[in-house]
């Protein structure tokens, strides 16, 4: 399981520096690096054995069985279309690779060292010499080229947009050099060490920006060995894995096989847990948590739970708002939609109490803004004063809330006020504008029965408003053709997280990438751009990060792009008895890679 791919942010720990000459003018000097951290130095020194989340004795072997719903139809990821197998992640390894217990610091993968220009116009990396694609052949820079050209030519247009102008050729020594078109973007230099890397000459001989109907040759530690198109895909560890016993690899990729299950949706898939078809669940619905984890698979301890609390970033979850959508367009609107969602009722009946609500896009980091803006907030926010909502510079953003008993009516009357402003009003029961007569009314575009049980409250409150809410569920194929095309007014679908404000916000939130699948709500906006702009200039300048961070917090809250849904800190797992863990778990995630099967040469 890879922590970054090509787009995401990595800086570095230079080791030492050397002089360079060309013709003419000076050049910059060149400074020679193993490992790279966005800020100070890696946790984990040059000649590290293993990371501190793993055991680096964990036994090898043994089948693990997981779950994924829905369907799929190829096995290429990167595909413009199409929906790949669950594992996908495992095909391929990247030029370097990350820790799961610090920020951003990366580690030597297939590229055994870097090197890079002091000014950060060009970064070179030199290819591992026993690294081969999972047919034993080498896996040579040539490989590498190859792969940053896929992306950039046939890949997401994101990445073409993120990466123009930057080229790479190949040197001798089996290393390749990335110019950038201008020097000083070293965030940018050094997210090209995330580079995932294809074989050639498997790819060379497929197009990459289609689906791929057949497994492909990976360079990752699991291969596919068994597949039945959208209902099953197992995984087998490759015997030869060249990099099994680098330090990032020690301890991980512990299983022989990996078998993912296709059930049509949640409500069978946990049925299945309970009898034993695959081997670990988390669970993010609490009332199945407190309900349905129960019988005697639990009771003789066959299958183990655990709540386990962590401070890691929280995503925001929402329904989201496609304002390309003219019912959307006005903030007043999105503004007064926030209001028929009673948190307080759901979190009381639906979720025991056990949700906090989100009101940030930053949840649980110190880049989430609370109060008022400070001087240096402040003085980030007045070149674009005019730009963004008001109550950014006059009011802490916080999502309505209710005394749960699911009597809404004084939202209703705050929701009203904006509606009339924003020219809608009550005709005979039904919320209609002022100048057409047409009724509001919008889709709410879902997959899961999940979401179904949340939206439910949120649009019996507003057909009591005169508003018309339609639930459309579809299956996941459907739902991601539908997300790349933004044919959607609303989704049950928010923003992931991040543990800092990074240049991934680009993806969201600049007009540059209007055409992402990131860009949930269709934004286009002069002032978020400026603040985008502006954090990915500091990325080295933690104050200033922490100041801007918070300043874009506070103008997307105040522009009510979501209706903002709920969080937890803890994860809820249950897992087969069979299965063991470290006695550490990694800072910023469950960690199943690390796990095993306690006696592997008796199972299956």
């Amino acid at each position: 399981m890879k922590k970054r791919c090509f787009v995401f942010c990595m800086v570095l720990s230079g080791l030492c520096s050397l002089s360079a000459q060309s013709s003419g003018t000076e050049a910059p000097k060149s400074i020679r690096a193993v490992s790279i951290s966005l800020r100070g130095t890696p946790k984990y020194p040059p000649g590290f054995t293993h990371f501190d989340y793993v055991n680096p004795d964990a036994p090898k072997g043994g089948s693990l069985t997981l779950h994924a719903i829905g369907t799929y139809d190829n096995f290429h990821r990167y595909a413009l279309r199409g929906s790949c197998a669950a594992g996908y992640e495992y095909f391929y390894d990247s030029l370097m690779t990350g820790s799961y217990d610090e920020d951003d610091a990366f580690y030597p993968l297939i590229a055994e060292s870097l090197e890079y220009a002091e000014d950060y116009s060009s970064i070179t990396f030199s290819i591992h010499p026993a690294a081969t694609d999972q047919e034993g052949e080498p896996l040579t820079a040539e490989d590498v080229a190859f792969s940053f050209n896929a992306f950039y030519e046939k890949g997401v247009p994101q990445f073409r947009t993120y990466y123009a102008g930057v080229t790479v050729r190949v040197l001798p020594g089996n290393r390749v050099r990335f110019d950038l078109p201008e020097p000083g973007d070293k965030e940018k230099m050094l997210s090209l060490a995330g580079t995932t890397v294809f074989p050639k000459r498997f790819w060379s001989q497929h197009d990459f920006s289609e689906p791929l109907v057949i497994p492909p040759l990976g360079t990752g530690a699991y291969r596919v060995k068994d597949y039945k198109m959208g209902q099953y895909v197992i995984l087998e560890r490759v015997k030869d894995y060249w990099a099994a016993d680098l330090p990032v690899n020690q301890g991980q990729y512990n299983f022989d096989t990996i078998r993912y299950d296709y059930y049509r949706d949640d409500t069978i898939a946990l049925e299945a847990f309970k009898s034993g078809e695959y081997d670990i669940r988390s669970e993010s619905d609490i009332e199945k948590w407190t309900t349905q984890y129960t019988g005697s698979v639990f009771t003789s301890g066959q299958i183990l739970k655990e709540e386990i609390p962590h401070q890691i970033p929280r995503p925001m979850s929402a329904f989201n708002l496609n304002i390309q959508r003219p019912v959307f367009q006005d903030r007043r609107v999105r503004m007064a939609l926030n209001y028929f969602l009673d948190f307080e009722w759901i979190n009381k009946n639906l979720f025991y109490n056990q949700y906090t609500r989100t009101r940030s896009y930053f949840q649980n980091t110190p880049y989430a803004a609370t109060g008022l803006p400070s001087a240096e907030e402040r003085a980030v926010l007045e070149p674009i004063r005019d730009q963004i909502p008001p109550e950014v510079f006059t009011k802490a953003y916080n999502p309505p809330v209710t005394d749960g008993s699911g009597f809404i009516r004084p939202q209703m009357r705050e929701a009203m006020v904006l509606f009339n402003e924003a020219g809608w009003e009550l005709r005979q029961g039904k919320l209609v504008h002022t100048a057409s007569g047409e009724q509001m009314r919008f889709e709410l575009l879902i997959y899961s029965p999940s979401s179904e049980k949340i939206a439910i409250p949120l649009q019996r409150n507003l057909a009591r408003f005169g508003i018309a809410m339609h639930i459309r569920m579809v299956d996941v194929s459907q739902f991601v053709n539908r997300l790349r095309s933004r044919d959607y007014d609303m989704l049950d679908r928010g923003f992931s997280a991040e543990s800092y404000p990074s240049s991934n916000l680009a993806l969201a939130w600049h007009s540059d990438y209007m055409d992402s699948t990131y860009n949930l709500a269709g934004v286009r906006d002069p002032a978020l751009n400026y603040l985008v702009e502006g954090i990915i200039a500091r990325q080295e300048d933690e104050a200033a990060l922490l100041a801007w961070g918070r300043a874009l917090d506070r103008v997307l809250t105040w522009n009510h792009y979501v209706i903002p849904q709920w969080h937890t800190s803890q994860f809820r797992v249950a897992y087969n008895r069979k299965l063991a863990k470290p006695a550490v778990r990694p800072k910023y995630a469950l960690g199943l890679h690390t796990w095993w099967l306690i006696n592997p040469s008796g199972s299956s």
